[in-house]
């Protein structure tokens, strides 16, 4: 049995990851300030003996010092732009001081560490499908920097670690992420839509509704991470996403259809800074971790539609 610290573990991936590790059999530390993560995600696991709940945030030091900490899965950020953007300079702290909190419980207790990275530091990419060695298009001053600069500075503080310290760090540039628990509010393409079909509202479209994202289900993401924190030596960074592309219209008609809903689409101005294509280059992953995605697209939404009519 390892002990294995999961910050944000209790929002829409950490909790799912929870879940994996405590299925594995790990002893799992989860660590949330609950401002994007919600309890009820985790409240099956509260009360099991391999399963501590911690109400932090990382910004502050923390102390585990009564444990010995094997792994570090650092989660914890706000992931959509309408949480990330509601207080710019947390968003920032988390991924500097909150980062650099992590790194060094990391090289006290010897764990290896593990960054939940990003597409975005792609930012909006002049390549396509993006590569891990593509450097990027972000600006540095937009609305969407706190987030996507953030996880560039964690990447690099990431690397400044491994190089003066020797830790042992793995990084995923984790891709459009979907399923059971997604925040009913948090902004994200597949939950406004689905949210949007379900009430029968118009569906919100931004821009002209050509841009593309490419959707990775929950579970096929945190296979990625998994194989990727157990690898003996690969440290990323490696995309993780499902490399099927689909534009915002089709992906709108494609959930009014399953859904059965009556739904229209409405558009309006696209925000700033948002990229017009994303789609992973998983090349690297299915080398190095023997990964690719498994759920198609459409048994993914059948499962996340399911789900959000139980919210509903």
């Amino acid at each position: 049995m390892q002990t294995i610290v999961v910050t944000g573990g209790a929002g829409f991936l950490g909790s799912h990851l929870c879940d994996l590790l405590i299925q594995k059999g790990e002893k799992v530390i989860c660590v949330d300030n609950l401002f994007t993560g919600n309890k009820n995600n985790i409240k099956h696991l509260i009360g099991h003996e391999n399963f501590v709940f911690i109400n932090h945030n990382i910004i502050e030091p923390l102390s585990l010092e009564n444990y010995m900490i094997d792994q570090i899965y650092n989660l914890a950020c706000p992931a959509s732009p309408i949480h990330y953007q509601v207080n710019s300079v947390r968003t920032i702290k988390a991924n500097t001081i909150g980062v650099i909190n992590m790194l060094g419980m990391a090289k006290k207790h010897k764990a290896r560490i593990l960054q939940a990275s990003t597409s975005e530091v792609y930012g909006d990419p002049l390549e396509h499908p993006q590569t891990e060695s593509y450097r990027g298009n972000v600006n540095t001053i937009g609305p969407r920097a706190c987030y996507d600069e953030g996880k560039r500075v964690a990447e690099t503080l990431f690397f400044d670690y491994h190089r003066q310290h020797a830790l042992q760090i793995r990084i995923a540039r984790i891709f459009n992420t979907y399923g059971p628990r997604m925040a009913e509010h948090d902004g994200r393409v597949v939950s406004n839509f689905i949210m949007q079909a379900l009430r029968g509202d118009p569906i919100t479209i931004y821009g002209d509704g050509k841009q593309t994202r490419s959707f990775c289900y929950v579970d096929d993401l945190l296979d990625g991470l998994y194989k990727l924190m157990n690898h003996e030596s690969f440290k990323g960074p490696v995309n993780v996403g499902n490399p099927e592309e689909y534009t915002m219209i089709e992906l709108a008609e494609k959930i009014i259809k399953m859904t059965g809903s009556k739904s229209k689409l409405t558009f309006e101005t696209l925000p700033i800074d948002d990229p017009m294509q994303r789609r992973p280059d998983i090349t690297l992953a299915k080398k190095e971790l023997g990964w690719e995605p498994k759920v198609k697209v459409d048994d993914g939404l059948k499962k996340t539609i399911e789900y959000f009519k139980g919210v509903l």
